[in-house]
């Protein structure tokens, strides 16, 4: 009898054991740590269907689609492994057939059955194909089964995130698994990365921060923390978490190619651009490093090498993949090499023309505001500075109401590039938009006094006058700005022989500056003429 208790104990203890690893071989999945899931599944699998299930799931995380096939097809008529299958098909475009058989897994459910439901929608949930509306019905349904399961809460608010207009129900599950208290440190991370989409990135932070404490062995969240780090241009703590990331990864080929894209975003081109290459060079290839190098090119000046790889990429990068990121880099790198090849200028700037109006077309958003900035700043970064200004001039006409700052750099910029019309339009609508910012006048006066630059016609005096009579809280006007207003002014006064106006101005010219050459010669000039000389 006592050994028979043994038996059953020993049974028991094992089957504790291997529940746990199960798991911890889950966690690890959902951790993004594959390559730990397998070690950690691998002996389960031949005796354990759900083990045999998830290390499936790992192979597919790691883009082995051949060997996760393999795997779920060993265990035929077990309905996790019919779900991997289903991933696996989903993978390879075959939706229909994928839906079939999580259609007939569904099916079978009995009343008390959650965990059927939850295995289908997460195969629709974590590989793209999928009837998303399905698996967040299927999701509610398990947890109508299985309540306050926060592995299920946290996964139907992925599920959320992925159908319009589902961001608030996503952040009510994770608060809701938080609650439950199980799975926080996974609950806190999606929520920072909600805020993160936000663009809320302080909130982003704290959310990511709170996720490291739960579990400081999660890697998520030093990953997360980067990329927030980054868009706050916090690069030094950008850095950190990226080697903080490394070193709780499993440090993956993957794992390797996200620090060199961390490394882009804290702005260490030279270094992403190396670590891809070697990868390259290492027989690993995938699309996406190829636009790192040619970013990261880019950023470096080094336009040639960002041509080459661009060139590569775009061959090797599948259409729906192609980002409107690609467009705009491919604009800049062109506009680039038009700056430092002259003898083919048209040919490069009409291929950055192309792409540009490519990533306009390709933009769904309705406000592209920050679409125009990101292409007139690349043609202000290689001195095209009236493009710059036409594309500034483009957030004013779809969006008239528009910062004061998107009005000025129309101007500016358009002024740098010697089209003195349209920097006029420019500043007057931004005058005429904003009346309380004084660098609107001053710059008409400027763009006035550029088109009149013999000071015959006096158009700028005016404006300058205006200008001196301006005045608002926190504004100052610089000395240089006024230097070059009244020499402007005594310069007009001077050409139509308005002796007393023309000293008042020089007058304070010298009052700033006694050695001012063109103050002294136009006081000696007026002393001679007192002289009779």
């Amino acid at each position: 009898m006592k050994q028979i208790v043994v038996v059953e104990m020993a049974s028991a203890y094992a089957l504790q054991v291997n529940a746990q690893s199960v798991q911890e071989g889950e966690k690890m999945i959902a951790y993004g740590r594959y390559e730990s899931a397998k070690k950690i599944l691998t002996p389960l699998a031949s005796s354990n269907p759900e083990a045999n299930y998830y290390l499936g799931i790992a192979e597919l995380g790691m883009g082995n689609i051949p060997t996760a096939r393999t795997v779920f097809a060993k265990y035929p008529d077990d309905f996790y492994n019919q779900a991997g299958m289903a991933r696996v098909l989903l993978t390879e475009g075959q939706k229909e057939q994928a839906g079939k058989i999580l259609n007939a897994i569904t099916d079978k459910a009995r009343r008390k059955d959650w965990e059927r439901y939850k295995v289908a929608a997460d195969a629709i949930n974590y590989t793209k194909g999928g009837v998303m509306t399905d698996a967040v019905a299927w999701y509610e349904k398990a947890l109508s089964i299985k309540e306050n399961d926060a592995a299920i809460l946290i996964a139907l608010g992925e599920a959320y995130e992925k159908v319009q207009g589902g961001g608030g129900q996503a952040m009510s599950k994770y608060e809701h698994a938080i609650e439950v208290g199980t799975h926080n440190s996974l609950a806190y991370s999606k929520i920072g990365s909600l805020w993160y989409a936000a663009h809320k990135y302080d909130l982003a932070l704290k959310s990511y921060e709170q996720a490291k404490n739960a579990d400081p062995s999660n890697p998520l969240p030093y990953r997360d923390l980067a990329y927030a780090y980054y868009r706050a241009g916090n690069y030094e703590n950008a850095l950190k978490n990226i080697e903080d990331y490394i070193t709780r990864s499993d440090r993956s080929i993957a794992d390797q190619i996200t620090r060199a894209d961390l490394l882009f975003y804290a702005q260490k081109y030279a270094e992403a651009k190396a670590e891809m290459q070697q990868l390259i060079d290492q027989g690993v290839e995938k699309p996406y490093m190829y636009r790192i190098i040619a970013y990261s090119a880019y950023e470096t000046k080094d336009y040639a090498t960002a041509l080459k790889n661009m060139h590569i990429f775009f061959n090797k990068q599948p259409k729906d993949k192609i980002i409107n990121d690609d467009y705009i880099y491919s604009g800049k790198i062109m506009s680039a090499m038009a700056m430092v090849d002259s003898t083919q200028n048209k040919v490069y700037n009409d291929s950055a023309d192309y792409y540009f109006n490519l990533a306009v077309t390709s933009d769904t958003a309705s406000d592209k505001s920050d679409l125009y900035r990101q292409i007139a700043e690349g043609f202000k970064d290689n001195k095209e500075y009236k493009k710059a200004g036409n594309w500034y001039g483009k957030i004013i006409t779809d969006n008239p109401e528009a910062a004061a700052l998107d009005y000025f750099y129309w101007g500016f910029w358009n002024f740098y590039g010697h089209d003195y019309p349209e920097a006029a339009k420019a500043f007057k609508a931004m005058r005429a938009k904003y009346p309380l910012e004084g660098s609107g006048i001053l710059w008409d006066a400027k763009v006035a006094a550029a088109i009149d630059n013999e000071a015959k016609t006096g158009a700028a005096v005016p404006i300058y006058k205006e200008w001196f009579a301006f005045e608002h809280e926190g504004y100052e006007k610089k000395d240089a700005d006024l230097m070059a207003a009244w020499q402007y002014i005594a310069y007009y006064y001077y050409n139509t022989n308005n002796q007393s106006e023309a000293m008042k101005y020089i007058n304070l010219v010298l009052a700033k500056d006694p050695s001012n050459e063109f103050a002294n010669q136009v006081k000696d000039y007026y002393a001679q003429l007192k002289a009779g000389n």
